[in-house]
């Protein structure tokens, strides 16, 4: 029975929005939320050694730790510790009785907060539907063994047509190893199908960078931040999103550095830093971060940085040899006259109008980069995810080029990726575009043919499962059915299944969106001590700058049934492949490890530079100047701003994380630096939107989507029950929390050429809920 309106917004607690992160409260946070699931020794032993040189790599975001000076007390955030909580949690587990207590439909009726909160997974669990009731409160997961698992995997998959009716997904927790040994399994078994979550986040930086200077990861190291003289913060929340970047942020404006955050919300992780190990923030507050800050409108990014390099070209010419680097244009760069003749097309007074801003906060921003260098640049989901994300971020790489910005010490350009180890995944093979020389590398070393052609990415993938050319789907990881897209089609595509697998180590929703068999997994976490037949294990993790180092873990599982990633893959390799030595690989990773080394390019004596203290950086070409592009050179582009024209009561919808939570994982339902708590599903709007659409400030509120697909026809999705609440934030605009929204964001709703889904820019009208 649904919660009557005045009922549901009563809940709601909205207070000031915070204006410094961290602080003394973050730690209080932390540790609560780690010593509230496990006793003290395990939850000491977790924090004290995650993100060191002889620990395991944090299961949240994939920020960099430093390359010198590392904390020896706390190189973790608060969501860091909340996930490092919900791994070594022992107060509750997720075993066999849960499951006999719970139907499949009674879960369903459970918060994604209540899921995530019964603890670690402990058996491997089947859910067989045939021959059984339609009802899912009739349905119940069983305990199965592991071979019996392995064995149903193998029947299904050899039972298929074609390899290609299966989806091999993969999320960003995922280390080096299993992530090689997942992507060599699938192609010995014959298909590209191996989608994973950076189609969902950054496949948009990807092909931007990879298009216009070669390589589609950061050009800056970890130290560049405290060497730059200007730090551009586009479309990212780096105190919810990736807090330990706080402290970056903080050394480089205490070096002299100018910081301009770009952003639609005034987020307090952009304002100023409070860091809780420095007697002096604690005594007489934290750090300002931010010296301009331009509240633009949703997806205007684009016109933003075209004024800008119209802008630049301006100075240049007053003041000829001051402004741009012409010597490193020249040098280095292709495409730049055609890119100045279609700037000279745009009217600049049409991009200052399209983005919101006054005249005077577009020419601040370019003073402060007029006659500087050490240039940095960061995005994340707020470029990526919109239909021109590309051309987008494209246009970032354009200023940084005008000004030579790249390929020096302190400049650079730095997307700033989710999840740990998404970037190694890709380094690894992770990929359903394959490039031809790495499938060559793969048929050279392992004597099989390799499949050539392309895969499904996630949304092809969820609409070939729609549509019944995909019938097995197997998820390492993650939390599938929530992260994607047009929430009810995908889930509608997974029910459609023969099979659905998920390697887990916690309970989510994708497991009761489930195949007419369904299993779920248990898996090692970080954490979580892994040993074989040679001893115990390490596995390997990529950062956002590119550094692969090691991760141990340091607790002790607290189930014997878990089993780690790569015996995972090696069990079910045996049965589908049994010419290869899965075993040998399990027993000793260093086995995985020389095979890395033999196939991916720039992984030569892997084994020997992850023992390395801090481990080593992989070759980064633009770093030096030397850019992997078919004619070696950088190369300017020409991109359109999208101007957004909406009818009368239509506005444009972003989605955001909380503060309580890290991708789909919700933690809780409070967002302290938004000044929100008790409750997840509202709507940030402009208070005079609120009066001009005819509503109420904290009125409960239906949210529809608009989208008119290929056929011209306008499709039209709903999204129930959301609070209003008046918050800053541009006119025509407004806010709400993912995953909640994700419903609203039709599976054909992508950005070109990456095909990321476009749940930044979401043209929807509000009606009151009944």
């Amino acid at each position: 029975m649904s919660v009557p309106p005045e009922e549901l917004s009563g809940q709601l607690e909205v207070r000031q929005p915070q204006t410094e992160a961290a602080g003394i409260t973050a730690v209080v946070k932390s540790v609560e939320h780690v010593f509230s699931r496990t006793d003290l020794g395990r939850g000491w032993t977790a924090l004290y050694k995650v993100n060191q040189t002889d620990g395991y790599d944090c299961p949240s975001c994939a920020w960099p730790d430093p390359d010198h000076g590392r904390s020896v007390i706390a190189e973790y955030c608060e969501n860091g510790a909340k996930a490092i909580a919900d791994e070594v949690m022992t107060r509750h587990t997720a075993s066999p009785v849960l499951f006999q207590r719970y139907s499949v439909g009674d879960l369903l009726q459970k918060t994604d907060h209540w899921l995530g909160q019964q603890g670690r997974l402990t058996h491997p669990m089947v859910l067989r539907t045939a021959g059984k009731s339609a009802s899912p409160h009739e349905l119940h997961y069983e305990p199965i063994s592991w071979d019996e698992a392995f064995d149903l995997i193998a029947t299904e998959l050899n039972a298929l047509p074609s390899p290609d009716e299966a989806i091999f997904y993969t999320s960003g927790r995922t280390a080096n190893e299993t992530a090689f040994l997942y992507q060599l399994l699938v192609r010995m078994y014959g298909t590209n199908n191996l989608p994973d979550c950076s189609n969902m986040c950054h496949e948009s930086t990807g092909v931007a960078l990879g298009e216009t200077i070669g390589l589609g990861k950061a050009s800056i190291v970890y130290d560049d931040f405290a060497k730059a003289e200007v730090i551009i913060i586009m479309g990212q929340n780096p105190g919810t999103n990736a807090p330990r970047m706080l402290t970056a942020l903080e050394e480089a404006k205490r070096n002299g550095a100018q910081i301009v955050a770009v952003n639609p919300l005034v987020e307090t992780g952009l304002l100023a830093f409070k860091h809780p190990q420095k007697v002096r923030d604690v005594v007489l507050g934290g750090q300002t971060l931010t010296d301009l800050y331009l509240q633009i409108r949703i997806n205007t990014d684009l016109a933003l940085l075209k004024a800008v390099c119209k802008l630049l070209l301006l100075e240049e010419a007053k003041q000829p040899g001051r402004v741009l680097d012409r010597a490193f244009i020249d040098a280095h760069t292709a495409g730049y006259d055609a890119f100045v003749q279609a700037l000279d097309n745009d009217d600049l007074d049409d991009l200052i109008r399209q983005t919101g801003l006054a005249r005077e906060q577009v020419t601040a921003l370019v003073e402060a980069i007029r006659f500087k260098k050490r240039i940095i640049i960061c995005w994340a989901m707020g470029l990526t995810q919109h239909k021109n994300a590309v051309e987008t971020i494209r246009e970032v790489i354009n200023l940084l080029l005008l000004k030579g910005s790249i390929g020096i010490e302190g400049g650079g350009a730095a997307p700033i990726r989710g999840h740990s180890n998404v970037q190694g995944d890709r380094t690894m093979g992770i990929y359903e575009k394959p490039k031809p020389q790495f499938l060559d590398a793969l048929e050279r070393v392992f004597g099989f043919t390799a499949p050539r052609k392309p895969g499904y990415d996630v949304v092809a993938a969820v609409k070939a499962m729609h549509e019944g050319r995909a019938k097995v789907f197997f998820g390492m990881g993650g939390n599938f059915a929530l992260a994607t897209s047009d929430t009810n089609y995908c889930a509608e595509a997974l029910r459609k299944c023969r099979l659905t697998v998920h390697v887990s180590t916690k309970l989510n929703r994708s497991h009761l969106t489930h195949g007419q068999t369904a299993l779920i997994l248990p898996c090692l976490g970080h954490s979580d001590i892994d040993r074989q037949a040679s001893g115990e294990q390490f596995v390997t993790m990529e950062n956002t700058t590119g550094v692969v180092q090691m991760s141990k873990g340091v607790v002790e599982p607290i189930s014997n049934l878990m089993l780690s990633e790569p015996a995972i893959v090696a069990g079910i390799g045996k049965r589908l492949r049994p010419d290869f030595d899965w075993e040998a690989c399990v027993s000793n990773y260093d086995t995985i490890r020389d095979l890395i080394a033999q196939t991916i390019e720039g992984c030569a004596d892997y084994n020997a530079k992850v023992r390395h203290r801090g481990g080593f950086y992989l070759p980064n070409g633009p770093r030096k100047r030397q850019f992997t592009t078919p004619d070696g050179k950088a190369h300017f582009t020409v991109n359109t701003p999208i101007a957004h024209t909406l009818r009368a009561g239509e506005l444009l919808l972003m989605t955001v994380r909380s503060h309580d939570q890290f991708n789909t994982t919700v933690y809780g339902n409070d967002d302290r630096y938004r000044g929100i708590f008790n409750e997840r599903r509202v709507l940030f709007m402009h208070p005079n939107d609120i009066a001009e659409q005819g509503l109420r400030d904290r009125q409960v509120v239906d949210l529809h989507s608009h989208y008119a697909g290929a056929d011209g026809v306008v499709q039209q999705r709903t999204a129930h029950r959301f609070i209003v609440v008046s918050y800053d934030i541009p006119r025509g605009n407004v806010a709400a929390y993912f995953p909640e929204t994700n419903v609203l964001v039709p599976i054909d709703s992508i950005a070109d050429k990456s095909h990321t889904p476009t749940s930044k820019s979401i043209v929807i009208t509000v009606t009151p809920s009944l």
